[in-house]
């Protein structure tokens, strides 16, 4: 039993590090500080903290439901796995030249008690890149590490929000700007890995027809 545990564990924690890695470069909490303290910048502390207590909830549910429910979807519209990784790589790929291209612009401050579910808790911290992510480590690192990492990440981005004052005057906007696009590339790489798993399983299975036949 003892020797089971050990080799369950030796295998458990390395797809639990990269499960949250993974997520934890999607989500960005670091990158999004200065939208997020673009859209709360005329809140009074406590409407502040009831918004991001709103994000961090909706957020943290929205992303377990696609960690529980990833497989059933995927069979609902008849998807492969590799399929979904090749799509899902594309569209990761797109949002990383997307942020490291592109400007933050942050737009009107919204009412505080709107703002904490969108556009803070999607599309900013549960956009597509985090639930195409999570569906793939579904497949991947399989659904109790899927499920570690969206809890250990959404405790990461409570800490964020928490402390958000220190945060952002210790890195500033310029540094919160290039934490933002120095994960971008991370992306990319982990899109890039993505589609050419995918397609390894096309060109294999192709060439094992291919030679039966």
């Amino acid at each position: 039993m003892t020797a089971d545990l050990h080799y369950y564990l030796m295998v458990f924690i390395p797809d639990l590090i990269r499960g949250f890695t993974s997520l934890f470069i999607v989500v960005d909490p670091l990158g999004n500080l200065p939208i997020f303290m673009g859209l709360t910048e005329r809140m009074n502390e406590c409407e502040r903290r009831r918004v991001f207590r709103t994000a961090t909830v909706t957020g943290f549910i929205l992303l377990l439901t696609f960690a529980a429910a990833g497989q059933q979807l995927l069979n609902l519209f008849g998807i492969s796995i590799p399929s979904f990784m090749i799509a899902g790589g594309l569209l990761l790929l797109i949002i990383s030249i997307q942020l490291l291209v592109s400007e933050i612009e942050v737009g009107e401050t919204e009412p505080p008690e709107s703002v904490g579910a969108v556009p803070i808790a999607c599309p900013l911290l549960v956009g597509p890149g985090a639930i195409t992510t999570t569906i793939l480590n579904l497949q991947t690192i399989g659904p109790v590490a899927t499920v570690m990492s969206v809890v250990l990440i959404f405790l990461v981005v409570w800490l964020v929000l928490r402390f958000i004052d220190p945060l952002y005057r210790f890195l500033g906007k310029r540094g919160a700007l290039v934490v933002s696009r120095v994960m971008a590339l991370f992306i990319a790489a982990i899109a890039v890995q993505y589609i050419i798993d995918g397609l390894l399983y096309y060109l294999g299975r192709t060439c094992l027809d291919g030679h039966v036949g």
